[in-house]
């Protein structure tokens, strides 16, 4: 299974989309000694190449994303409080109360009007983004832009907790993906394979975009985590993936129709290595193979997703299984995909 400490050190590193600085320095250094080449875009991602022990019949290239969901200030109003909006798809009812780090390292937390101030109209409802602010105790707006600028990305403070063979955290999409790749590009691999650390997915896939272009990959593979709906109140037939039931395979989203045979092999794969494997139950969300299937002419591409609840929160929840029997799958079929003859 991938390192759990460097996967802690992932998690609480800061990177909202466009700001992925500091995840892509760890996993630089991570890497450097392992592949034969790797280069930094002009938008930031990591394009690192690895010689196997074989050519490959296919040209196959690995992605997951550096970034996470976050917040950027947008105003510093006269009170000292700063206004806000989100960074990536956010449900603001996870918002109110939440502790915050904003720009270099200055604590705050994302606060409203009080609930004893509601009309009772406002009452049960989420509160409107508009009207949640982040307060980081100035006193006014001179004393906040000593310490905060407008731009400054917002990131939430987390836990990171291994209890109950769970891990909890956030940011855990994507870097728990970063960490399967990194740990791939430490070991041995049967053919030559190409890596992408990519940045700008919570925002329009816009690092994969450039990055399959650049590569132009014959197949793909993308390392995600999707939402897990096995929770109360949640109906089993729109629970969407179970944490614990291994690695999730889509057959399609609202940006892509996976390649069919990949879905197959897949599958085939997951009992090949003997790990259990999960279908996507949903025609929902999106990832970067919604950017890469369509680069050039064409990429057939699959995507293996960790099974997370409480996706695009402060804290999202994964199974330490589910992690190590993802890293297994996508070996396995990397190697199948790798070696096959290249066909359409």
């Amino acid at each position: 299974m991938a390192d759990l400490s460097l996967l802690q050190r992932l998690c609480t590193a800061r990177g909202i989309s466009g700001s992925e600085n500091e995840v892509r320095g760890i996993i630089l250094e991570e890497i450097k000694s392992y592949v034969d080449s790797a280069e930094v875009t002009p938008l930031g991602n990591i394009i690192a190449f690895k010689k196997g022990a074989k050519r490959p019949g296919t040209k196959l290239m690995l992605n997951a994303h550096m970034d996470e969901v976050g917040m950027i200030v947008t105003y510093i109003g006269e009170d000292g409080l700063l206004r806000f909006s989100t960074v990536g798809g956010i449900d603001r009812r996870v918002l109110c109360g939440k502790a915050v780090t904003v720009g270099s390292g200055v604590t705050g937390v994302i606060g409203a009007k009080p609930i004893h101030l509601l009309e009772e109209d406002e009452k049960g409802k989420s509160v409107p983004l508009k009207d949640l602010y982040i307060d980081i105790g100035a006193k006014d707006r001179e004393e906040a832009e000593q310490a905060v600028t407008l731009g400054d990305a917002v990131t939430f403070d987390s836990i990171f907790d291994l209890s109950h063979g769970m891990i909890k955290s956030r940011a855990l999409d994507d870097r728990a993906g970063c960490a399967i790749l990194i740990d791939m590009i430490q070991h041995d691999l049967e053919y030559d394979m190409t890596f992408v650390f990519a940045v700008q997915e919570e925002v329009g896939l816009n690092g994969s975009r450039t990055a399959a272009y650049t590569v132009a990959p014959q197949a793909a593979i993308v390392v995600e985590s999707t939402t897990a709906a096995d929770v109360a109140g949640v109906a089993k037939e729109k629970q969407v993936c179970c944490v614990g039931q291994g690695p999730v395979i889509s057959f399609m989203d609202r940006h892509t129709i996976y390649d069919k045979e990949y879905y197959r092999m897949a599958f085939s794969a997951a009992e090949k290595a003997g790990v259990k494997c999960q279908a996507k139950k949903a025609i929902a969300g999106g990832n970067d193979a919604g950017a890469i299937h369509v680069s050039r002419g064409g990429v057939r591409t699959i995507a293996v997703s960790l099974p997370c609840r409480y996706l695009h929160s402060a804290v999202g929840m994964i199974s330490q299984e589910d992690l190590a029997d993802a890293q297994k799958l996508i070996s396995t079929l990397a190697g199948e995909i790798a070696g096959e003859e290249y066909h359409d």
